[in-house]
């Protein structure tokens, strides 16, 4: 069985990677207690312990508006524990697969962002991620790192259950100029199992964009979320959704107006096919009512 050392277990594509993980893999996936990738130290005791042949990070600071006024946090999370895990995998010759985000553009782009768009993150999370990218490649251990948006399930803190606990409101105001993909973190999950295969024949550096079908607003998630769950019984009544632009919402952080990602790289390396996050949607919302599961 091949040893996989998983950072951030607990959390949205932690949690997917652990659930779905393949039966001839051996999962290590620490608390913070045992691994803090913050700490160079804890991140070598836990290369001693379990001696990992890959290492998967989905371990991140993603709270985009506190970030910035935790600007220490968030480097130390994604700028600096990214960097102990990929020199760490350096000094033991494991590849590793990390998690980034959309968040490293500005979203001034009018069609999707492609690998080879220059970066320009409009706020602390965005920079904090890339300066991880930067840390991963200066390493020198083979890599993947994998930029995803919206990622929804039914643990964690993500849209879908912000939108669910605003459901008794009678108005609820929606941005609706910000186009992305939501992204499952199950169909994440999946595809990173299957790029984990690619590193047993091809232990490279490369950075791929996922993403899933079709582009839409955050108007239009929210609209598909009520929707679904008014169907599902999983809500009584749904809020009259209003319009509104990023400009007349104001937020902490900046958020950029484009974020969807061309994923042709990523189809050609794994053969894969983007997912409808509608039907991905579906499946979440199940298990967030704990509804019998459909999932084939």
């Amino acid at each position: 069985m091949r040893r996989v050392l998983i950072a951030g277990g607990s959390g949205q594509i932690g949690s997917a990677l652990i659930a779905s993980a393949p039966s001839e893999y051996e999962i290590y996936a620490p608390d913070s207690r045992r691994l803090d990738i913050k700490d160079s130290g804890s991140v070598a005791n836990a290369f001693a312990e379990f001696m990992p042949e890959l290492v998967i990070n989905a371990a991140a600071y993603t709270a985009v508006d506190k970030a910035e006024t935790e600007r220490e946090l968030a480097f130390a999370i994604n700028a600096a524990g990214a960097g102990h895990l990929a020199r760490a995998c350096q000094v033991a010759q494991t590849p590793l697969i990390h998690l980034s985000t959309d968040f490293v553009f500005d979203g001034t782009k009018a069609s999707a962002y492609r690998e080879d768009d220059e970066p320009n993150p409009l706020n602390v999370y965005g920079e904090s991620k890339l300066e991880g990218e930067r840390q991963i490649i200066d390493a020198g251990t083979p890599y993947l790192i994998l930029r995803v948006s919206w990622v929804f399930s039914s643990v964690g803190t993500n849209f879908v259950k912000t939108m669910l606990n605003l459901a008794a409101r009678d108005t609820l105001r929606v941005v609706d100029d910000q186009r992305g993909t939501p992204c499952a973190a199950a169909d994440i999950a999946a595809t990173l199992w299957a790029c984990a295969k690619t590193f047993e024949t091809n232990r490279v550096g490369a950075l791929m964009h996922f993403s899933s079908i079709p582009p839409t607003t955050r108007f239009g998630f929210a609209n598909a979320i009520f929707e679904a769950a008014e169907a599902l019984g999983i809500v009584s009544r749904v809020p009259q959704l209003q319009r509104v632009s990023t400009d007349r919402y104001p937020t902490a952080a900046r958020r950029p107006l484009n974020t969807l990602l061309d994923s042709s790289r990523l189809q050609q390396s794994v053969a894969f096919e983007p997912p409808d996050w509608r039907i991905s949607l579906h499946h979440v919302l199940r298990r967030i009512a704990g509804l019998p599961s459909m999932e084939p």
